[in-house]
């Protein structure tokens, strides 16, 4: 067989691999905080469209940190507004280093990624778009260290 064939064979194996492992995915994006410098006001948005109201879903927050991010925690303000216009707010903590300093979040050098489950087996109760908004809810005016803020929402399989 030629080499050529066999390196066709291994990207059609992991790209077929790669996509069977993340068949619950919804929706996940990121957002890039400019420079890395959240200001207190500054709001990231995103719109989920969503079809299916009979199926469960887990909702996560996703975080990239730089390694130079000086806290261990981040508390986010969550708003999210429904099609129709009803509005639910939260405050959510998210852990990315345990008491020692070590980072949880996976990542080579200087940049670490967390997931956190937000919300576990939540079900839309309408079809339309829903505005999900994260707000960081620290002191500090302008909010160093944090790379990009995601979210993530996957299909609940009966394997959980």
């Amino acid at each position: 067989m030629k080499k050529a064939t066999i390196y066709y064979l291994l990207f059609v194996a992991a790209a077929f691999a790669f996509y069977s492992c993340d068949q619950t995915r919804i929706f996940d994006s990121y957002k890039r905080v400019p420079e890395s410098a959240w200001h207190k006001d500054s709001l990231f948005t995103f719109n989920i469209p969503v079809t299916d109201t009979t199926q469960n879903h887990n909702l996560f927050i996703q975080i990239r940190n730089e390694t130079s991010y000086k806290y261990s925690n981040l508390w986010l303000f969550i708003e999210i507004i429904r099609p129709g216009g009803e509005v639910m707010r939260d405050t959510f903590e998210i852990v990315l280093a345990d008491p020692s300093g070590r980072w949880f979040g996976k990542g080579i050098g200087g940049l670490k990624t967390s997931r956190s489950v937000y919300r576990r087996n939540i079900y839309f109760p309408v079809s339309g778009d829903y505005s999900i908004s994260l707000q960081h809810g620290m002191r500090d005016e302008i909010l160093t260290g944090i790379h990009d803020v995601g979210i993530r929402v996957e299909k609940v399989t009966g394997r959980e």
